[in-house]
């Protein structure tokens, strides 16, 4: 693919072929992730990789129970959001996947979380490059850093999880959404 297709073509995937991804294929989305730049070359990233179905689902189903009792008293507008959303009864808070990579910063450096954000764009293009689709589980994060998850999946306790993304074979490649225009401000 053009480096253009991989961009333009990169979706938020949320629902995925019941296929299993080869660990060749998740080492190879990774070696993209892992050129991503990072803050004087400190590359603080780590990866977490949990493949399987079952598994996946156990902890998607654990992991929006505890969202669920976190939110229920919270009366902030995101909080009512976020009940609504987890309310659907189908819902699969990782969505089926196969696949599930942790992007976990093993610093606590200045610039750790932003570098492993810029790792994790880059999993997700090295992905869509290889006809993998991907979903960063954003709202799955706090479940993920709570020291009995990190301790059940083996993750120090004082590392952390910064980007939890699915991966799986795509049951469609979703149309573009528009963009909104974009503000530039010239300085010269």
């Amino acid at each position: 693919m053009e480096f253009t297709e991989v961009l333009n073509g990169r979706r938020s995937i949320r629902s995925y072929q019941d296929k299993p991804i080869e660990t060749g294929t998740v080492q190879a989305v990774i070696d993209a992730a892992v050129l991503a730049p990072s803050a004087v070359n400190s590359q603080p990233w780590e990866f977490w990789v949990i493949l399987g179905r079952e598994r996946i689902e156990d902890l998607s189903r654990r992991a929006k129970a505890w969202l669920v009792e976190k939110v229920a008293h919270d009366p902030t507008a995101a909080a009512v959001h976020q009940r609504l959303h987890l309310a659907t009864p189908d819902l699969s808070l990782l969505y089926h996947a196969p696949a599930l990579v942790l992007v976990v910063t093993k610093s606590l450096g200045k610039q750790a979380d932003e570098d492993c954000c810029l790792a994790a764009l880059s999993l997700m293009l090295g992905a869509r490059n290889k006809g993998i689709g991907t979903c960063w589980i954003g709202s799955a994060r706090p479940w993920f850093n709570l020291a009995a998850t990190k301790t059940e999946l083996g993750i120090p306790e004082a590392a952390s999880v910064v980007a939890p993304i699915v991966l799986g074979y795509p049951t469609e490649w979703p149309e573009p959404h528009v963009r909104n225009p974009t503000n530039i401000h010239w300085i010269r």
